[in-house]
């Protein structure tokens, strides 16, 4: 892997929506309250967040996207890491467990759903997004 500073390198996340329903991947290891989330992982040296999402989705599902839109960043308020968020499509394959050193499984979440999976709520401009991709999907 690369070298790591004193300072963590921040975290990038795909926001994966197909028809009605998101992306969401279980984590083999709880970290803190996270359970569920979005495909995430490091972002690389020489890589911008959008590109670290579209990477960490092909390794994380298989699943190949194209990234959108930058949705905004924050500290994560479970973890203390810089999180991006990214609004990408799906190009082509199929989302499933293709890093089960990492995953333990991925699930297509309905917008109704997404309360039970992720019970502390989304970054807001993440959940205004999927409020109005689902919204208007659904």
């Amino acid at each position: 892997m690369s070298d790591q500073t004193a300072d963590q390198p921040g975290i990038s996340a795909g926001i994966i929506v197909q028809g009605d329903r998101v992306l969401m991947v279980r984590r083999r290891v709880k970290e803190g309250e996270l359970m569920w989330q979005f495909p995430a992982g490091a972002i690389e040296a020489g890589e911008t967040a959008e590109e670290a999402a579209v990477r960490e989705t092909q390794e994380e599902t298989g699943l190949t996207v194209e990234a959108v839109k930058p949705l905004g960043e924050r500290v994560h308020p479970k973890t203390g890491r810089l999180m991006s968020y990214t609004a990408c499509i799906p190009v082509s394959g199929e989302a499933h467990v293709a890093d089960d050193e990492e995953l333990a499984e991925v699930a297509w979440v309905a917008h109704a759903e997404i309360p039970t999976y992720v019970p502390y709520g989304l970054f807001k401009p993440v959940q205004e997004y999927l409020d109005s991709e689902l919204a208007a999907a659904g």
